[in-house]
């Protein structure tokens, strides 16, 4: 099974406006493994940073420093050229991930080809169709005729899993897979991924505004807040006991019906950073203090990973003495 491991990835994107060019820091460190049979949920707001590190592990994006290495079977590195036989990417909008001018059968057919797993047209057929009946899209043989627009939103995203997997990959970027989706087929898309991933011993990388499915849908999960690990965990144990203010202001504003007086919530999620603050990368400090109801004047320094329980650490001077103190060497990474 593949391994994927990232270390210290960072992405900055150039700026100019008119004669005048300035850097912006999209992803600022960020370190993780992605292990068979397991789910590292990425979470956070929009513009966070999570879909540019899903687009860089895609090799869509070139990471400006940092490490990305696939680990096979035999615990050799990937070589580059079959990196995309281990690793692909499910994308957000299904419709627009799918050319609305090809069958199914083409879009499946194409990675199955490229990547040697069928030949002749009849493999090529069977292949296809057996790829449709594992993402429970019946009869596969009429499905595979139809085109994007004769099907509906989950549809889509089940033959756009079936494209991921066609190639043989072993490691699945999801990236907000279910958000474009009704509320009431969501659970049957992330129940599909969940069985695909257990009868594949697939390694997952779940990328969600969503605190509620992340929870419920991995193993481990990263809380990202412009380009930065914020607090990284066990899925219960960052949801449940969040340690780091803006995980905690994300856990408050998961729907709950028990909570009926949402005032305070409101007055947290209603703070904007303050204008002319630094980018990140170029902030010494912690990113969130201009939003951080309990924010000090430690805060101008950049926090360590602090163990605030098992496996579990926050990037926040309110712990610095909690657990077992900065783990050494370990900034920002989650083992999942």
């Amino acid at each position: 099974m593949t391994r994927l491991e990232v270390r210290d990835l960072t992405k900055d994107f150039s700026l100019r406006s008119g004669l005048r060019h300035s850097r912006f820091r999209a992803v600022d460190n960020v370190s993780f493994t992605l292990t068979p049979g397991r789910t590292v949920a990425l979470v956070g707001e929009s513009g966070s940073g999570k879909s540019t590190v899903a687009r860089m592990i895609a090799r869509l994006e070139k990471p400006t420093a940092g490490e990305i290495t696939a680990t096979g079977p035999d615990g050799r590195r990937v070589a580059d050229r079959a990196y995309r036989d281990h690793v692909q990417m499910v994308f957000q909008d299904p419709f627009a991930s799918l050319n609305p001018f090809h069958t199914v059968e083409h879009h499946l057919a194409r990675p199955l080809k490229l990547h040697g797993r069928a030949r002749g047209k009849a493999d090529v057929r069977e292949k296809v169709e057996q790829l449709l009946e594992r993402v429970n899209l019946t009869p596969a043989a009429d499905i595979a005729q139809r085109r994007p627009h004769e099907l509906s939103g989950g549809q889509r995203q089940r033959v756009a899993i079936a494209r991921a997997l066609a190639p043989g990959a072993q490691v699945v970027i999801a990236d907000e897979p279910v958000s474009m989706l009704d509320v009431s087929i969501r659970l049957g898309v992330l129940n599909l991924l969940a069985r695909l991933q257990r009868e594949d011993d697939l390694a997952v990388l779940y990328i969600t505004h969503d605190l509620a499915t992340a929870r419920h849908f991995s193993d481990d999960i990263l809380v990202m807040y412009r380009g930065r690990v914020v607090e990284r965990g066990p899925a219960d144990e960052v949801i449940l006991n969040p340690q780091h203010p803006y995980t905690r202001i994300l856990a408050a504003a998961a729907p709950n019906p028990e909570v009926r007086d949402r005032s305070r919530l409101t007055e947290a999620l209603a703070v904007e950073p303050a204008g002319g603050s630094a980018l990140p990368g170029d902030d010494p400090g912690c990113t969130f203090r201009d939003r951080c109801p309990q924010a000090f004047d430690a805060c101008t320094r950049m926090p360590e990973d602090f163990a605030v329980g098992y496996d579990h650490y926050a990037k926040c001077w309110l712990h610095p003495e909690g657990g077992t103190g900065p783990r050494p060497g370990a900034e920002g990474v989650a083992t999942a």
